[in-house]
């Protein structure tokens, strides 16, 4: 659907002007004379963007924006203004103008420019916002995620560092929800209106990493047909985590490092210097002063992530928020499947509680809701299959086959037949689950 522009102004010539050059370029235009008709018009047009003279007789630029912002419009604004009054334009932007223009409009393309540019700002601003309304939906309750007297020492210092732009590192083994973590230090900070931005570092080939954080140039390798940002420039003014950071290699290292210490970088293949605003986050499983004794990362470079370190304790250190979690996740489960789940038997609570969890709060998630596809009523022990969800255990002679069998069918016809899906639900590699398949001839 067309964008649409109000615009107000007393000039009947530059009314004309505005209108004709703005209706050529596919929008929906509307015009005032006057600011109080602009007002009435701001009302019943509900326009995306206003363009106003900032001097008219009556109600000036300035009283039109601030009089239609208190009505609650959603509409951004550009102001117009005479040469000589350029500061005062730029003052009056603290009132909410997006953007100023200058009389006379010597060339059609600026007015263009400046329109394309605001409302393409718009359209970001209201893409993140909705991601934000999103993931508000799907994270856990804060009561949920911080459970127990180890979390609750993790959410004192989520709490004190998160209004500040020092750069955390969180430590843990893998599934303890470190990225859960970086999303709410990004929630409880002043760039939450902002993007968050995530990169799972050890998800990427070493030959596009470095493209991946940085962007890169047209012509800059085989492939790179047009210039491209990256997540450094995505998550500007925002939050940028950097899972698994022990697994970069060596070069990225360095450029890391003064991205950390200038907030400057190139784009690969560039030699224009991009500067960013952004707040760092990141994430390891491995014992980084391992890795910088056997020299595998830059001891510079820790120093710089380990401004504010975080560890995050083991879900077995954490026994108590196992079956508070296992609820939360079966009632998240029954709602996403439609399915009546009525909670665990005594049995099941006792094997929830008395299972070691290696992979943690990641491993437990996948188990319930394994267990909610196969159950009916309320969950049983037999339903959780813990030992399927270690490989290891899963190829021992422990573990009936029958049990098996039945419910890696039951999973694969929950999904279609997708057997990635399967294979995550069921906590097992994608290699593993087409071998049980094969050996079971389903």
């Amino acid at each position: 659907m067309a964008k649409t522009i109000l615009v107000v102004e007393d000039d009947p010539g530059m009314r004309s002007f505005l209108s004709r050059v703005l209706s050529e370029e596919g929008y929906r235009v509307e015009v005032a004379r006057d600011g109080t008709e602009g007002l009435s018009k701001i009302a019943t047009f509900e326009p995306d963007l206003v363009i106003t003279d900032l001097r008219m007789p009556g109600l000036s630029g300035i009283d039109v924006i601030r009089e239609g912002r208190k009505s609650g419009a959603e509409a951004r604004w550009i102001v117009i203004t005479a040469y000589g009054s350029i500061s005062s334009a730029v003052e009056n932007m603290r009132e909410g103008a997006s953007d100023y223009l200058t009389k006379p409009l010597q060339d059609p393309e600026e007015l263009r420019r400046v329109v394309r540019r605001v409302l393409r700002e718009a359209d970001a601003e209201r893409t993140i916002s909705l991601l934000s309304e999103e993931l508000g939906r799907h994270l856990p309750p804060m009561e949920m995620i911080f459970l127990g007297p180890n979390m609750q020492r993790v959410l004192k210092m989520v709490q004190d560092v998160a209004p500040t732009p020092a750069t955390v590192l969180l430590s843990g083994p893998s599934g303890t929800g470190k990225e859960l973590v970086a999303r709410v230090i990004h929630a409880l900070s002043p760039r939450k209106e902002r993007p968050f931005v995530a990169v799972h570092c050890a998800a990427l080939p070493e030959t596009l990493l470095e493209s991946e954080l940085f962007g890169h140039e047209r012509g800059a390798f085989t492939g790179a047909v047009k210039a491209r940002k990256g997540r450094f420039e995505l998550a500007d003014g925002g939050t940028l985590f950097l899972d698994e950071i022990g697994e970069i290699p060596a070069h990225v290292q360095v450029r890391l490092l003064r991205v950390l210490q200038e907030r400057q970088f190139e784009r690969v293949g560039g030699t224009k210097s991009v500067t960013v605003d952004v707040r760092v986050v990141a994430a390891t499983n491995k014992d980084l002063k391992a890795e910088i004794a056997a020299g595998r990362f830059r001891e510079d470079l820790y120093y710089r992530l380990n401004v504010f370190p975080i560890v995050l304790p083991r879900l077995a250190d954490r026994k108590e928020t196992v079956l508070p979690l296992a609820r939360y996740f079966a009632e998240k489960f029954a709602r996403a499947f439609g399915k009546n789940i009525e909670g665990f038997t005594a049995a099941a609570e006792e094997a929830l509680e008395g299972y070691e969890w290696p992979g943690n709060v990641r491993e437990l998630q996948n188990v319930i809701e394994r267990a909610v596809i196969l159950a009916s009523g309320r969950i049983d022990s037999r339903h959780l299959n813990l030992e399927l969800s270690s490989e290891d255990a899963s190829s021992s002679s422990g573990l009936l086959a029958a049990v098996e069998r039945e419910t890696i069918q039951k999973v694969l016809q929950e999904v279609s037949g997708n057997r990635k899906q399967a294979a995550r639900i069921l906590g097992i590699s994608l290699r593993t689950l087409q071998y049980r398949i094969k050996e079971y001839g389903l």
